[in-house]
Parts: C-alpha cells; sequence; structure tokens
C-alpha cells in the first residue's frame, strides 16, 4: 500500500476529468480512493489504475448526505498511510429557464454543487489541518463568475463553492493545508460534453475543449506547490476560448 493517499469525489466516466485526477495521483504512487455514485463506473476507473500497476479502492457516496461523507473519510482513517490530496470535482451542468424552474432543482443544484463541496471540505480539513499538509482542491466553472439564464441554479451554487474554497483557504492554509479553487472556462472533452453535444469537437476545432488529462495535471501541479508560493484560483480554458 502506498504511504500516501488520494481520494478523488464526484468520478464518473473514464473520460472525465475525475478519472484523469484518478489517473494522475495514481502516476506518483497515490494510493486513490475513487468516490462516485455510480458503482460500475468507479470500479471501472479502479481496475484502469490497478492495471496500470497503482492501487485504488471504490467507494460509492452521495455527496450531498452528510452520513455517507463522513462514513467515507472513516473508512480512509483505515487505510495505511496518510491523506495527502482531496478533489471534490461533482456536479455537472444544471441547465433550467428561470421562470419555470421548481424550488426543487435550484436546491438539488446546491446541494451538489456547493453543500456537498463543504461536507467534503470539513471532513478532510480536520484530517490535514492535525496532519500539517495537503491540498483539497475545488472544481469550479465559469459560471462560478457570472451566472445567466439558463444557467441560474448552477451559476449560484458554483460562486457559492467558490465562496466555500476560500473560507477553507483562509482557515486551512496556516495549518498548513493548500486549499485550491479551479475554474473550468469552457467545455471539457469527455464523455458527458460528446453525449449532450454530438460533433462538437468537430465545431469546436482542435483543442477547442480542455483535455481532462491536461486539466488533472494543473490540478496537480497546484498540490505540488512549494507552500511558499501556492496558488488558490487558476482558471483554464482552451486558447480559442474567447474570455
Amino acid at each position: 500500500m502506498s504511504e500516501r493517499i488520494a481520494v478523488v469525489l464526484g468520478v464518473g466516466a473514464s473520460a472525465g476529468l475525475g478519472a484523469a485526477i484518478c489517473r494522475r495521483a495514481a502516476q506518483d504512487n497515490y494510493h486513490v480512493v475513487v468516490g462516485g455514485r455510480t458503482p460500475t463506473k468507479i470500479e471501472a476507473i479502479s481496475d484502469e489504475v490497478r492495471l496500470a500497476g497503482g492501487t485504488a479502492l471504490p467507494i460509492t457516496v452521495d455527496v450531498t448526505d452528510e452520513g455517507q461523507v463522513v462514513d467515507l473519510f472513516n473508512e480512509v482513517d483505515s487505510i495505511k498511510g496518510e491523506l495527502d490530496f482531496v478533489s471534490y470535482n461533482a456536479g455537472n451542468s444544471f441547465s433550467h429557464d428561470s421562470l419555470t424552474m421548481t424550488a426543487e432543482f435550484f436546491e438539488q443544484a446546491w446541494r451538489v454543487c456547493c453543500f456537498g463541496g463543504f461536507l467534503v471540505g470539513r471532513e478532510a480539513g480536520r484530517r490535514l489541518s492535525e496532519l500539517g499538509q495537503g491540498s483539497v482542491m475545488f472544481t469550479g466553472a465559469t459560471a462560478s463568475l457570472r451566472s445567466r439564464s439558463p444557467f441560474m441554479a448552477f451559476a449560484s451554487a458554483k460562486a457559492g463553492l467558490r465562496a466555500v474554497a476560500q473560507a477553507y483557504a483562509r482557515e486551512l492554509g496556516p495549518k498548513g493545508v493548500h486549499v485550491g479553487h479551479l475554474i473550468i472556462d469552457g467545455g471539457i472533452d469527455g464523455e458527458r460534453q460528446h453525449a449532450r453535444n454530438p460533433g462538437v469537437v468537430e465545431r469546436m476545432g482542435e483543442n477547442g475543449l480542455l483535455n481532462p488529462d491536461a486539466i488533472a495535471e494543473s490540478c496537480w501541479h497546484l498540490h505540488r506547490q512549494h507552500p511558499s508560493s501556492w496558488t488558490h484560483e487558476l482558471d483554464l480554458r482552451p486558447f480559442k476560448e474567447k474570455f
């Protein structure tokens, strides 16, 4: 078993950001805890890590359920080694026009994209601050900074997650814990994007979408930064994206 442990939450398809972060952590010989809602998907990613020579443990978790989040971190406590990296990557682009949106839809977007981040950050922060080490990385979006219809619910939740990340950074940084927030400004070249927008790669052109492995590399760069020069927020976008 590796001495260092990485917990990656919000893992879905192999062609996705969560899976890419799992693979990147495994490259540095971290034991990877693969957390997500769908057992078959997280088991498949765990198998990928093992086939590449790493170690992984899939744990099914609903990040909006406090008990399940606490149970996951308690299980991590039982693994030989030290927790050193946590990634919160849960959520998708909740889309609904504002005037017919139900309260339930709005609240669910908040629970997945913001509340879950609070729960994960709290449990990770309690452990990492005791160790005086490690990183917690939150995945944001263009909507973290600005809102428009039909993404009101998504934007309010992502803006909330950004506030959560900032508060944790200011509280945990002096205790040796690096908290980062990555703004993903553009579409990710993954399974979800292809399913929702057939032909999107052809329309956007070469490097018109963010490569999940490239995002994971930037996330890992933040994790590996020297404590005298930490980045809290990093925005990533394709070279042709307008901003």
